[in-house]
Formats: structure tokens, sequence, C-alpha cells
């Protein structure tokens, strides 16, 4: 997993890869719970996965909220396929099963 923290950083990667994003709250319980199923998750898939801190990286994760039109919600993990949002996610139904299922549906 790598961090990202700019809407450069951002913008690259949604024209250019298909990939997962899990904003993350570092003070909160449920979002490590769902972080530590989206690293289990991550350590067996071939798509790439990012995340971000929201309390480092606000206005990048207000800018993604705004430009998908996605409620901002943390936990949340959101898969982008061929530059817009095929999935989104938050809280307990952030799972690695979950992720995993999304992708194979995906086709990724």
């Amino acid at each position: 997993m790598e961090q990202i923290q700019t809407k450069e950083q951002f913008d690259a990667l949604v024209e250019n890869e298909n990939f997962y994003l899990l904003k993350h709250s570092n003070t909160c319980p449920i979002s490590q719970a769902a972080y530590e199923e989206y690293e289990e998750f991550t350590s067996n898939s071939s798509v790439k996965n990012y995340y971000l801190i929201v309390q480092t990286s606000r206005d990048l994760s207000n800018y993604i909220a705004e430009r998908f039109h996605i409620k901002h919600e943390s936990p949340q993990a959101i898969l982008f396929v061929k530059g817009d949002v095929a999935w989104h996610a938050s809280h307990w139904k952030i799972t690695s099963k979950a992720l995993a299922t999304v992708t194979q549906e995906n086709q990724l």
C-alpha cells in the first residue's frame, strides 16, 4: 500500500490505473479495523492499493468526494476503474472478503 497526499498524485492515478483507495482515520477504532481488513486484502491482490489519512489529507479527501459525488465517510474504501468509481463502501462493510468479491466482479 502506498499513501497519497496530493490532488496531483490522485489525478495521475485516476487517469492511468484501476485501483482501490482507503480513506483512513488514524484516531478511529472502526477505521483501524477497516485498515486491517484492507491490509489483509492488499497482501493477496494484484490490484493497486492506496490510502490517505483524513487528518492530514482533508483537502484531498474532500476533493475526491466532490469530484465523484460520493459522500465523505471514514473509513471508506473506493474502487476506481477507468477513471470512475466502480464501487465504494464504508465502516464495517470494508472487509477483505468484500474487496475480493468486488475485484472478481470487476474482472480485475
